[in-house]
């Protein structure tokens, strides 16, 4: 298996891309929609295709370890936890890092964003839905930090027919619940609070390919004792496999 490229030119130049994506927003304008739409943004086009082609780098070299999961009736697919991102993907963790692309979303939301703790497997993770019948039911993405958790979607590849489904309005009093189907095509990206967007994710077909960069920010670091255990669990059964529980320990304890 080929190396990353771990130099510091390699994961800073995603970093760079990424910051003057940025300032090419029209932010006044996209904080309006995102505010009448009731925390949520869609933007078809948000990173250039070179920088797609960086992180896909990465991707290719994360994709064999994925851990795949079936729960009936509720979830089927692939993903890559932020630790084996943070092993070897030097790219997707320098955009997850990035501090320009974490003050415009600070911005965006009228909120202090922080990074999720190191030991949190779902602050930078990779989604795959690449076999036949793989999908996400629909849900909320409950935080079980202390703060408010706002999710980024960010497309990659979007070889398929699977969709991401969105509900939007579903708790805003007074108005009419809207439904999108969104195609995360490559450097589309997406923004919403996950305690307000009730979404899930259509079934693939065979021979479909969906993969989508999933990036999470907190309000505040903190999680309650029982809160991070059961956290800890859904994750393990859910997403990223038991591996996962000795590796979130491991971290914490550094």
């Amino acid at each position: 298996m080929a190396m990353p490229d771990t130099s510091p030119a390699a994961p800073s130049s995603v970093a760079l891309e990424i910051e003057r994506a940025v300032a090419a927003l029209d932010e006044a304008g996209l904080q309006r929609e995102y505010w009448d739409q009731d925390e949520f943004l869609f933007l078809p086009q948000f990173l250039p295709p070179a920088v797609v082609e960086r992180l896909l780098e990465d991707v290719a070299r994360l994709e064999p370890g994925l851990n795949r999961n079936y729960i009936p009736r509720h979830k089927k697919g692939g993903s890559v936890s932020h630790f084996a991102i943070a092993e070897a993907g030097p790219s997707l963790l320098a955009f997850y890092h990035s501090e320009g692309f974490r003050a415009f979303l600070s911005r965006l939301v009228g909120a202090d964003l922080k990074l999720c703790p190191e030991e949190d497997p779902h602050a930078c993770a990779l989604y795959f839905y690449t076999e036949a019948g793989d999908h996400m039911g629909h849900h909320y993405d409950t935080s079980y930090y202390k703060g408010a958790r706002y999710t980024v979607l960010v497309g990659l590849v979007q070889d398929s027919a699977s969709r991401l489904l969105c509900r939007l309005h579903t708790r805003q009093p007074g108005r009419t619940a809207q439904d999108l189907a969104v195609a995360t095509t490559p450097g589309a990206m997406v923004v919403f609070n996950g305690d307000k967007v009730y979404h899930g994710v259509s079934p693939a077909a065979a021979g479909d390919r969906r993969v989508v960069l999933t990036l999470e920010y907190v309000t505040s670091q903190e999680m309650g004792r029982v809160q991070r255990a059961f956290s800890n669990l859904k994750d393990a059964f859910a997403y990223f496999g038991i591996k996962s529980l000795f590796q979130s320990a491991r971290r914490r304890r550094l």
